[in-house]
């Protein structure tokens, strides 16, 4: 490891010393079903065949998960014959085998359309193009058995990632349980199972959601849904660390550096006092390795035209889109 990539993976590039071309990345404040389906028309005609819509469904009772309610209504009208996919953990928990995946999509609500397990059956090895860490890549067998996928990811925090966007969706969450995710986490002979950290960790997912990105091609499409942004990933469940960033809105572009760009641009850009705790733990862990190795690998870009739908499709840039941010109020009532 360089010092250069050290370096790169803890402290925040400026807009202003990117380079590059530049993508569009939509965006809406409206946290509802009706500014997730806003945010989808804008994307999802690329999205044709047989559609996979790549999730996190959450440990049981998580209470940052994406609201049901929201996503049974995108799909009922956007995507009626969808399917969620998810995969297996590599940590024993309640997703650790399919039988218990099941069960935890019970609890948390994830009844209203087929769930697939995607590594139920086993793997498949998709190639990395000119990958650092990994020639080919393990992912449920299943994936590929889809035409298209929509990648649609609550954006927050994440234990060693940093921040967990739509290259952690894919690039932890569609690798298999028992050979993908350990290749990514684990050096082989480690007694420690998460012992790859930093710029290597951030790195091998990255080359792994490439691996999902050149599969499916120009059918992929993405969705960051910025909401109770806990610094700790869905993973943690109820055990996640208290919401204290506010909530922004909803993101959605068809190149995925530009979207997790946009959006680690937008909790840069809140007041010092409300995005502290999220910054730290981005940099903590040198999360931002994940965007420039993306712009690296040739997934996308770091430069984008930021295109708000509430607003007569103005382009704005991502201090304009956080500023009327209001402090976060934990909610009465969880949505099922």
């Amino acid at each position: 490891m360089t010092i250069m990539q050290e370096k790169d993976g803890a402290e925040y590039l400026p807009y202003s010393e990117r380079t590059g071309k530049e993508s569009i990345v939509y965006f809406t404040r409206d946290l509802s079903a009706a500014g997730l389906i806003k945010a989808y028309e804008k994307i999802g005609s690329v999205l044709t065949g047989k559609i996979a819509v790549k999730l996190h469904t959450g440990e049981k009772h998580g209470p940052n998960i994406l609201p049901r309610p929201w996503v049974k209504e995108l799909m009922s009208k956007e995507i009626p014959d969808g399917t969620i996919v998810e995969t297996n953990t590599y940590y024993d928990g309640d997703r650790y085998t399919t039988e218990k995946h099941r069960e935890t999509l019970q609890v948390n609500g994830w009844t209203f359309c087929p769930v697939d397990i995607m590594d139920e059956e086993g793997t498949a090895a998709l190639p990395v193009k000119n990958g650092r860490w990994f020639k080919e890549m393990h992912v449920g067998s299943h994936e590929l058995n889809y035409d298209s996928m929509l990648v649609l990811t609550h954006f927050k925090g994440h234990t060693q990632g940093g921040f967990g966007g739509s290259n952690k969706n894919i690039g932890i969450g569609c690798a298999d349980g028992r050979i993908g995710k350990k290749e990514i986490h684990t050096t082989p002979g480690q007694p420690n199972m998460w012992d790859i950290k930093e710029e290597e960790f951030m790195e091998r997912f990255t080359e792994s959601a490439k691996a999902t990105v050149d599969h499916f091609g120009s059918q992929i499409a993405f969705i960051n849904v910025m909401r109770n942004m806990s610094v700790s990933c869905d993973c943690e469940g109820i055990q996640a660390e208290p919401v204290v960033t506010p909530n922004v809105g909803i993101l959605a572009s068809l190149d995925i550096c530009a979207i997790d760009q946009a959006s680690i641009d937008m909790i840069y850009a809140m007041d010092e006092k409300d995005h502290h705790d999220f910054v730290e733990r981005v940099q903590s862990r040198h999360g931002l390795r994940q965007l420039s190795y993306m712009n690296e690998l040739g997934m996308g870009n770091r430069r984008y035209h930021l295109i708000d739908l509430d607003r007569e499709e103005a382009e704005i840039d991502a201090g304009e889109a956080v500023k009327d941010v209001v402090p976060f109020n934990a909610p009465k009532i969880i949505q099922r």
